[in-house]
């Protein structure tokens, strides 16, 4: 999630152009004379903006120039870029495996350097530390822990009368409730594929994992599928939120930004999103519109809810970089509690290396909550065996909604995906 969300979609160099700017102090150095260039995600700028200001002011005269796009353009460019030797010395990679940006599917090309000796690495948490390495090599520098739950906004709230729903019974009702008063429960723009799978990853911790912690490994092991596990009723309950008018009117015909604005506006009382989603909501939001957040029950047992929770906004050295003492120091300044924090910040997320320095925005206090309590679920393709899988699950939820697929025909395909390694 990706939020970090995933999209595995590639384009070619020739069908995309990155939005690149100059960040210079007036030195007028390039990356083949000093500077030093990186790329992101342009859900991430600021956050990426946010440690590129704090870096510079601590090494005055440097230039750095930055690129960003949209995550599907993102990865398609960049696997053109690392394959010709033009990529930047600095980029925003995945933790994990499940799509083409991901370490796992980049390091055993030779793409990625290994940042294993670098001080901090002792420092990542237990928790997070498998999503960033890759044959016990780190490869990554992970700088926030995302979520994934229910953003919503708080005046929309009183404006239907509804409770914060803690049962999937509540949760229909807070569906019902918001439809009496002419405002959508909850925004989603399955137009964009990425979002397709957030319903899914919201319902499925409590679905499959509070009562089989150990999917994953099985699934690894191949004694467990898809199909055969609580993937099921996590798909089966996000059709019947569909059928109960829980959505925007055409969730295929609406677009991730036009589900924020919805929401931003009040039109929508929530979204299910990641976390880093909610930023963008207070910048396109009037003026004191509060936001909060709350985890999506899946049963009628509030202890079995758990919340997806993992390694969000990563970046990677260049192994071919131009300039590779100052992309080191970059990434070393990343690991630092300053740039985590600044990151963390920018970007609605809560560090990846908690520390006392931060003091997380208010409406994350259920993230934080459910991290400290042992209740959140690494996202599931940071875990899936290749980027097949994930694009399976985006085509197969938008095939559903069209009315042209069901669970047990997506699951089957999901199965066959994983296997297909």
């Amino acid at each position: 999630m990706t939020s970090t969300a995933r999209i595995p979609l590639a384009l070619t160099l020739s069908a995309v152009t990155l939005t690149a700017t100059a960040c210079s102090s007036g030195t007028g150095a390039s990356s083949a004379d000093g500077g030093l260039r990186v790329s992101a995600v342009a859900t991430d700028r600021a956050g990426t903006e946010a440690v590129i200001k704090a870096f510079k002011q601590e090494n005055p005269g440097v230039e750095i120039t930055t690129a960003y796009a949209d995550t599907d353009q993102y990865q398609g460019t960049l696997r053109t870029q690392l394959s010709s030797g033009t990529a930047p010395d600095v980029f925003f990679a995945w933790p994990g495996n499940g799509n083409p940006g991901a370490i796992e599917v980049l390091a055993p090309t030779g793409y990625l350097a290994d940042l294993s000796t670098r001080s901090w690495t002792s420092e990542i948490p237990p928790g997070i530390k498998p999503v960033t390495q890759v044959g016990g090599k780190t490869y990554i520098v992970p700088l926030t822990f995302v979520g994934i739950g229910a953003l919503y906004n708080k005046k929309a709230l009183d404006e239907v009368g509804a409770e914060i729903p803690a049962t999937w019974k509540q949760l229909l009702s807070f569906c019902d409730a918001a439809k009496a008063e002419g405002k959508v429960a909850f925004a989603l723009g399955n137009q964009t594929d990425w979002v397709t799978q957030l319903v899914d990853y919201a319902l499925v911790p409590t679905t499959v994992y509070a009562s089989n912690p150990d999917f994953d490994q099985k699934m690894k092991a191949g004694s467990a599928t898809f199909a055969g596990s609580g993937w099921k009723a996590a798909m089966d309950k996000y059709l019947e939120m569909n059928e109960r008018g829980c959505f925007s009117k055409d969730p295929l015909g609406t677009s991730f930004e036009t589900s924020v604005s919805q929401l931003a506006k009040g039109d929508a009382v929530a979204a299910i999103q990641v976390t880093s989603t909610l930023n963008q909501l207070k910048s396109e939001a009037p003026e004191g519109t509060a936001f909060g957040l709350f985890p999506v029950p899946a049963t009628d047992d509030p202890d079995e809810t758990r919340m997806p929770g993992a390694a969000g906004g990563a970046f990677a050295l260049n192994a071919k970089a131009e300039n590779p003492g100052l992309a080191s120091e970059f990434i070393d300044f990343l690991a630092t509690p300053q740039a985590m924090n600044l990151y963390a910040e920018a970007t609605g997320n809560l560090p990846s290396f908690p520390n006392d320095q931060h003091k997380p925005d208010p409406a994350l206090k259920p993230l934080v909550d459910f991290q400290k309590a042992d209740k959140t679920v690494p996202f599931m393709d940071q875990r899936w065996p290749n980027p097949k899988v994930q694009q399976a699950h985006f085509t197969g939820v938008q095939e559903m909604f069209a009315g042209d697929a069901d669970p047990a025909s997506v699951l089957k395909q999901m199965d066959a995906a994983y296997q297909d390694d």
